[in-house]
């Protein structure tokens, strides 16, 4: 689990596509001189584990083809930049909202404006999830945990304070480009019991629906 505070944002260095996936090599920031083979690492995102037979310096992830197909990181070239954040540890300090790194879909940036030393950054949200977003709620973009400022129909803004324009990706932002979107979990599954707490239609009521009495 991680809280969507990231802790640097490293280049790319290789991406190279295998049978059924691909192996990404990131550049191994200080933060992250001890992190282990095995580990979980959020990649803009998107959990990953840390594998083996890494050159000194380097991260390196095997990706599979639904995450390549699901997220970003089927784009990335040499000399892009991800986010990375370590999961958290056990006792540590929620400092953003739970973030599974499980990407729920991409979503193109509308806008990135500029007030004082504050920006406000806008996305376009699919329909189908932007159920789960509320006003004030949290939402994560490319891994990094924000307060979602106003929602419309298909579109929501973010703020994004001067440290996060700086440290992570989202600075690098322009229109049309993609980010990782996922939603809070905890809303899904408010959705899921809800739906299960309500009983199904008997054969009558659906017939009365029907003919409309």
């Amino acid at each position: 689990m991680f809280t969507g505070l990231v802790e640097a944002a490293a280049a790319v260095r290789a991406i190279g596509r295998r049978a059924g996936g691909a192996r990404l090599d990131v550049e191994r920031p200080e933060a992250f001189v001890d992190a282990a083979r095995g580990e979980s690492i959020s990649v803009s995102g998107v959990c990953l584990t840390i594998v083996p037979g890494a050159e000194s310096g380097l991260l390196r992830f095997d990706v599979s083809a639904e995450t390549l197909d699901r997220s970003t990181l089927g784009a990335l070239r040499p000399g892009d930049a991800v986010n990375l954040e370590r999961a958290l540890a056990a006792g540590g300090r929620m400092g953003g909202h739970v973030v599974q790194g499980h990407v729920d879909a991409t979503t193109p940036v509308t806008k990135l404006e500029r007030s004082g030393d504050f920006w406000t950054l806008g996305v376009r949200l699919d329909p189908s999830f932007s159920r789960y977003v509320v006003e004030k709620g949290s939402i994560a973009l490319d891994g990094v945990s924000l307060t979602v400022a106003s929602l419309a129909e298909e579109e929501l803004t973010v703020a994004v304070i001067p440290e996060t324009f700086r440290a992570t990706t989202l600075g690098r932002s322009r229109p049309g480009d993609l980010l990782n979107v996922e939603v809070d979990v905890l809303a899904k599954y408010v959705e899921r019991l809800l739906r299960s707490s309500v009983p199904a239609p008997s054969a009558d009521e659906r017939l009365r629906v029907l003919l409309g009495s």
